[in-house]
């Protein structure tokens, strides 16, 4: 699913950066070469530079994709959670929250969230991995985004972020693939958020949205907790913690969806 889910101190993460943006339209490969020096200015090294942004095209698809996301969450929520939390679903949850009970509870000691909520958000957004976490080429999608003016300040930020994730060794650029905002893994993080939230839970010295199912749970439940959520509190529509949940995806129908998917969970699928 194509959401944007960044708070405006995500086009400012790389404080080293210069003052002056890439000016977008124009030029596409002007464009890219303008972020590259702002790449470089911003610590990113040259190799990294190269091997992501050379040669790259924009990609008329992504540019589409946006133009005609609209109206995603404009459902009841009666008409929404119908079509996402079914039984096929609630049973695959269950059996989510069995076979990782003990990862659970240990990330719920550390950051208070609860398994559902967690394992909620993990099959809405990927079906617990297994699902469609997109297939196109981040950097691309990203420079594509920025070079386009509606939202240029916000996608060079995040196209900045995810240089930033291949030059730390999160993941080679090979695995940077995602979604058509650029959202990348198993709970579908903007490089942005990669890099605030971003757990590295296994202890392998990398942050790997993609394949480390501990490092995408814990790293959702960081994200939570960095936005307030409260350790015992309630989730439900008027809590601070549904509240929370506003930096994970603003849309109310979506954060009641995800409450209801937990509650089903909670209760053994009754």
């Amino acid at each position: 699913m194509s959401r944007l889910r960044i708070a405006l101190f995500g086009i400012a993460l790389l404080a080293a950066g210069p003052a002056e943006a890439a000016r977008c339209g124009g030029d596409f490969q002007g464009f890219v070469a303008a972020m590259s020096q702002e790449a470089a200015a911003s610590g990113i090294s040259q190799g990294v530079i190269n091997a992501a942004l050379g040669g790259v095209t924009q990609d008329p698809a992504v540019l589409a994709f946006d133009r005609r996301q609209r109206g995603t969450f404009n459902k009841s929520f009666e008409q929404y959670v119908a079509t996402r939390v079914g039984p096929g679903r609630i049973k695959q949850g269950l059996a989510m929250l069995q076979r990782h009970g003990s990862l659970l509870s240990r990330i719920e000691r550390q950051f208070g969230v609860p398994p559902e909520i967690l394992v909620a958000i993990w099959g809405l957004e990927s079906d617990f991995g297994k699902g469609d976490t997109g297939k196109l080429p981040v950097v691309r999608t990203l420079a594509t985004m920025a070079h386009d003016c509606r939202r240029t300040e916000l996608f060079q930020g995040e196209l900045l972020a995810a240089l930033q994730i291949v030059q730390r060794g999160d993941l080679p650029l090979r695995d940077m693939i995602g979604a058509y905002a650029g959202e990348i893994g198993q709970t579908q993080f903007l490089p942005s958020s990669y890099i605030k939230y971003g757990v590295d839970f296994d202890g392998n010295g990398h942050v790997d949205l993609r394949h480390s199912v501990p490092d995408v749970l814990a790293s959702t439940a960081n994200l939570l907790k960095t936005a307030g959520w409260r350790a015992g509190g309630s989730y439900q529509e008027g809590s601070a913690n549904f509240e929370a949940m506003r930096e994970w995806n603003r849309a109310l129908v979506y954060r009641k969806t995800i409450a209801y998917f937990a509650d089903r969970l909670a209760a053994g699928g009754n």
